[in-house]
C-alpha cells in the first residue's frame, strides 16, 4: 500500500474545532523551533488537527520517494485512543487507514511501509529507544496529553530532553490541556545563540540548535507556548451531592440525575465517569433496569467504556445512532478520547489512582476523589454540541478542598519498581535523570533499599532450595 503524493492529499481542518483558526501561528511556530507546548482545552481539536498541520509543513514521508523519509511520530496515554485517534484522522484525510495514517498498539499493527503518521501508546515509543536511541525513525514527535504525566510520559519527556542537542533535526510537539503548562515549556527551555531565534524557514544545523548551543551565549529561553481555546457553548455546574445509605447508593443518585437531564423531551447523550469497570458494569446493569420502567427512555442505549473493552465494543461508541445513549466511562474519556454527542456528564467525582505506602511497602489501586483539574476535564467533555449540563455527585466545598492537580505518577510510585524499569530501558540513574519533577532523595533511597532487600530474600531462598536438592541427591 503506497502513499498518495501530499499534492494530491486533501488536507482541510474544521471550522468548528478552536485550533484551526490558530493553524498558521503554530505552523509557524514549529518551523521556528525545535520545541513548541500547545496547550488547549478539551474538545480544542489539537489530537486530531495537529498532525495535519506537520503535514502541511512537510513532515513525514509524503515528500519523500517510496521507502524513504520519517515518520512523524504521535504518541497517547491509552491504546483505545491511539487506535481511535488514527481512525478519526485518516477518515478526514478521506484515505484508507494505514495508508497515511495509522496506528500501533499492543497486539495491533496498522500501518503501511510508506505512512506518514503513527500514531501509538507512549510505552511502544518508549521500548523503541532500545533499538533505536535517538529515534531516526521520526522527524516529528507529538507528545500528547503530557498533563496527564505518567510514568512513560515523564520517561519520554526526560529522554527526548536528553537527545535533542543530537537530534537538531527533530520537531517535539507537546500538548497539555490548560494544567501547568509552563512546567513544561522551561522542562525544555533552551539556551538561543547571542544573535537571537533562527527564523522560520531556516534549515536546522548543529549551530543553529538550541540545545546545543551549551556555552555560546544567550539567556535560557522556555519554549513556547501556544492557547488553543476550547468547548463552544458554556456549561452549567449543578451539585448534586449524595449520602450513601441502606436504601440508596451511588447507581441511585447516577439514575436520579439521568432522570433530571432527560426529564420532559429533553434530549441528547450523556457521559457518566466512573472509577472502574467494577462499577462501570452494576451502574449500567442497574441503568438498563431502571429506564426499561419509561416510555421515553425504554430503548436507550446503555456502553461501557474502559481500556479493556475489544475493539468491537470500542467502535460502538463511535457509531452514529438515532436514539438516546448513556456511555459509562472511566478516565479515559477525561482527555485523550472524545465521545461523539456528548451534551450532558455526570461525574461521580472519583477514579482509580495506584498508591504506594512507604509503610507497607505495597502499591495499590485506590478510590479517591479526583483533583479540580480532572473533574474540570470532565465538565468540558460536554458544551461541543450545544450548552452543556455538568451535574456533580458532591458538593462545591467538596470540589474547593481537593487538590488543584493529579499528583504525577512518579511521586506516587515505588521507585524500586521506578529504578528497574530505568535499568530494563538503559535510562541511567534514577538521581540524574532530567524529570520534569524529581523523585525525593528518600523516595529513592527508600526503592534502593527495597531492592537490596528483595535480593537478599531471593539469595536466601536459592540457598535454602540448593540445601533442598544436595539432601535429596544423597
Amino acid at each position: 500500500m503506497s502513499a498518495p503524493p501530499l499534492q494530491s492529499l486533501s488536507i482541510t481542518f474544521p471550522e468548528s474545532l478552536p485550533v484551526s483558526a490558530r493553524r498558521e501561528e503554530i505552523a509557524a511556530a514549529i518551523a521556528a523551533n525545535q520545541v513548541v507546548i500547545v496547550c488547549g482545552e478539551t474538545g480544542s481539536g489539537k489530537t486530531t488537527q495537529l498532525p495535519k498541520i506537520l503535514l502541511g509543513l512537510g513532515r513525514g514521508k509524503l515528500n519523500y520517494p517510496a521507502g524513504q523519509g520519517r515518520l512523524i511520530g504521535h504518541t497517547q496515554p491509552r491504546r483505545i485512543a491511539a487506535s481511535s485517534v488514527a481512525k478519526r484522522i485518516a477518515e478526514e484525510l478521506k484515505t484508507p487507514l494505514g495508508e497515511v495514517v495509522g496506528y500501533k498498539v499492543r497486539f495491533q499493527d496498522r500501518l503501511s511501509r510508506d505512512a506518514s503518521v503513527k500514531l501509538m501508546t507512549d510505552g511502544i515509543l518508549l521500548a523503541e529507544t532500545q533499538t533505536d536511541p535517538l529515534l531516526k525513525a521520526y522527524d516529528t514527535i507529538i507528545i500528547d496529553e503530557a498533563h496527564e504525566r505518567s510514568l512513560n510520559i515523564d520517561f519520554l519527556l526526560g529522554y527526548l530532553r536528553e537527545i535533542l542537542p543530537r537530534r537538531p533535526d527533530l520537531k517535539i510537539v507537546v500538548t497539555s490541556a490548560t494544567i501547568d503548562a509552563d512546567r513544561f515549556a522551561h522542562h525544555f527551555a533552551s539556551k538561543r545563540p547571542a544573535q537571537g531565534r533562527p527564523k522560520p524557514g531556516d534549515a536546522p544545523s548543529g549551530a543553529s540548535d538550541p540545545h546545543a548551543a551549551g556555552e555560546r551565549g544567550g539567556d535560557m529561553i522556555p519554549a513556547p507556548i501556544i492557547y488553543v481555546s476550547g468547548r463552544m457553548f458554556p456549561v452549567e455546574q449543578r451539585w448534586r451531592p449524595f449520602e450513601e445509605s441502606r436504601e440508596r447508593d451511588l447507581n441511585d443518585a447516577i439514575a436520579e440525575a439521568v432522570d433530571e437531564l432527560w426529564a420532559g423531551n429533553a434530549g441528547g447523550d450523556i457521559l457518566v465517569f466512573l472509577p472502574g469497570e467494577r462499577e462501570i458494569r452494576e451502574a449500567a446493569d442497574h441503568l438498563r433496569k431502571h429506564l426499561s420502567h419509561q416510555v421515553m427512555t425504554r430503548n436507550a442505549e446503555v456502553l461501557p467504556l474502559f481500556a479493556r473493552l475489544s475493539q468491537a465494543e470500542q467502535d460502538r461508541i463511535f457509531d452514529s445512532h438515532s436514539g438516546r445513549r448513556i456511555v459509562l466511562a472511566t478516565n479515559v474519556a477525561e482527555t485523550s478520547l472524545t465521545v461523539p454527542g456528548i451534551r450532558y456528564v455526570i461525574d461521580t467525582g472519583t477514579a482509580r489512582v495506584k498508591r504506594y505506602s512507604f509503610r507497607s511497602k505495597v502499591e495499590q489501586l485506590m478510590v479517591e476523589p479526583v483533583s479540580q483539574a480532572a473533574a474540570n476535564q470532565r465538565a468540558g467533555r460536554c458544551g461541543r454540541v450545544a450548552d452543556g449540563i455538568c451535574i456533580r455527585l458532591y458538593d462545591e466545598k467538596d470540589f474547593a478542598s481537593r487538590p488543584r492537580f493529579t499528583d504525577p505518577e512518579i511521586l506516587r510510585s515505588s521507585l524500586a519498581g521506578v529504578i528497574l524499569r530505568m535499568k530494563s530501558l538503559h535510562l541511567g540513574d534514577v538521581a540524574r535523570f532530567p524529570f520534569l519533577e524529581a523523585p525525593s532523595p528518600r523516595a529513592i533511597a527508600d526503592g534502593y533499599q527495597l531492592l537490596n532487600e528483595l535480593g537478599a530474600r531471593r539469595r536466601r531462598l536459592q540457598e535454602r532450595e540448593a540445601r533442598h536438592i544436595a539432601q535429596v541427591q544423597r
